[in-house]
């Protein structure tokens, strides 16, 4: 919420060279926008910089697409944002697909976006999605995914990568999960949104722990931290595209050391295996 912490974090990005920016017109109600357009601007950026941005499941009408993403262009400061994205499927006011896809569609032809995405869609919705459209092509597709969550190994990441669609992994530390900040003996505090995510009970904490040894055991052998040590797993693939958050300058330096070197064939292998075997025994079940 402090423009010149904000502001220092986009500049530490651009200096060690992260380009890809991606914020949403709900973070903050459009106050991370108007925070990272007012730094880009500053900074003297724009040139440098691919931003993406989401319109929330409630705005896909047609007018309201128009609507939201001519607030959000004035947030931003830009006169075409680079991918825009829809944040989750209109769940709630059921709107047609085809109805939002043409939206977006006649946005790119005016100009005013150059691309668009999805988040939070499955396969089957994603496809739906693409055949309302005939003159672009969805470009990505925005899903949680890391080292503990891997339910899109299963369907999603398979048909992305048949159709040519980049997948924006969030969450790709899972929190904080995935380096073994918390355990079973020491959970995060009653006011920390973690308490209300799964990963973070005490059942799939001691089911990760294999998973968070084998991490910390490469982070001594390479010489990085955990956090870089999930995020090299992630960018192995070409097609997958993580973005961790970041709080502060050293955070975004933390994770821009998960690039530039890689694990080894034989490390990279081992922890998918224990990844996938962690996986499918962690638990949604609170209750």
């Amino acid at each position: 919420m402090d423009y010149e912490r904000a502001k220092a974090i986009v500049a530490k990005a651009h200096e060690l060279g992260i380009n890809f920016f991606d914020t949403a017109a709900v973070y903050g109600r459009g106050r991370s926008e108007e925070f990272l357009g007012r730094a880009v601007r500053e900074l003297g950026l724009r040139g440098h910089v691919f931003i993406a941005t989401k319109i929330p499941g409630d705005w896909h009408r047609r007018a309201d697409v128009f609507k939201s993403v001519e607030n959000q262009r004035r947030r931003l400061g830009v006169d075409a944002i680079d991918l825009i994205q829809l944040h989750w499927p209109s769940c709630w006011h059921n709107v047609p697909i085809c109805e939002t896809m043409k939206a977006l569609e006649d946005l790119v032809e005016r100009g005013l976006v150059r691309h668009i995405g999805v988040s939070n869609y499955p396969p089957q919705l994603l496809d739906a999605a693409r055949r309302c459209l005939s003159k672009v092509d969805v470009a990505t597709s925005q899903n949680r995914y890391n080292l503990l969550e891997r339910e899109a190994d299963k369907e999603l990441l398979p048909y992305l990568r048949g159709a040519g669609i980049s997948l924006i992994a969030w969450s790709p530390l899972a929190k904080g999960a995935v380096t073994g900040k918390y355990t079973a003996e020491n959970l995060p505090p009653f006011n920390d949104v973690r308490r209300n995510d799964p990963l973070f009970q005490p059942h799939n904490l001691r089911e990760a722990e294999p998973l968070i040894a084998e991490v910390r055991r490469l982070a001594g052998k390479y010489g990085r931290t955990p956090a870089q040590i999930a995020l090299n797993w992630m960018i192995r693939d070409p097609a997958i595209y993580p973005i961790p958050g970041a709080k502060t300058p050293e955070q975004v330096a933390e994770n821009a050391g998960a690039v530039g070197w890689s694990l080894s064939e034989e490390d990279w292998q081992r922890l998918d295996r224990i990844s996938r075997e962690v996986a499918e025994r962690i638990s949604y079940v609170t209750y």
